[in-house]
């Protein structure tokens, strides 16, 4: 009898330690990084009205760099004409099964908007990897950063001197203080 009994446990097992695995919750990306080709610096927060999606934006481009200052080749024309150093490219990414955030990110070089998919992997990079479709995929990999460079965006997201959020990823007013609101107001006060 303990041989049957272990020969139908021992299946049962690995079938909810496999469901456990594939339930991981996603590690935390929030952070500033740098891209992979250098030339801009993005910081990753936690956004949308729940706060359990993830929103990037770009915080410092590289001067000189050969990348662009408006955001031209958006397919809006109320839009073309935007900063692209504030401006949100990560879509309120979601957290999946397989413990990584996926949606959208919007490419200013081609105004278009592609699936994507980060992960913390490693060492702590940050893998991004975006689609033209499911099986037309590329990898780049995103080193943190801690620093400040000259033209930065340090303050909160919405505020003066931060990044803009898009309209449905802002942090609404409702006529109270909401926790998110609370962190974005202490950390837009001058600090010595």
């Amino acid at each position: 009898m303990t041989v049957r009994l272990s020969a139908y446990l021992a299946p049962l097992a690995l079938v909810l330690s496999w469901q456990a695995l594939a339930a991981t919750p996603p590690r935390d990306p929030s952070g500033a990084w740098l891209t992979e080709d250098g030339r801009a610096r993005v910081r990753v927060e936690k956004c949308g009205p729940s706060q359990e999606q993830v929103c990037g934006y770009v915080v410092w481009i590289k001067a000189g760099s050969s990348a662009p200052t408006t955001d031209r080749n958006n397919p809006d024309p109320r839009k073309a004409s935007r900063a692209l150093l504030g401006h949100q490219l990560m879509l309120g990414l979601k957290p999946n099964a397989d413990g990584q955030y996926e949606g959208l990110i919007y490419n200013a070089e081609d105004g278009k908007t592609y699936d994507v998919t980060v992960w913390i992997e490693g060492r702590g990079d940050l893998k991004v990897k975006g689609c033209l479709v499911s099986f037309l995929c590329s990898t780049q990999t995103w080193t943190r950063t801690s620093d400040l460079q000259p033209g930065q965006l340090a303050a909160s997201t919405g505020t003066p001197g931060g990044p803009r959020p898009d309209p449905e990823w802002a942090v609404k007013s409702t006529g109270s203080t909401s926790p998110a609101q609370a962190v974005q107001r202490r950390d837009a006060t001058p600090r010595p």
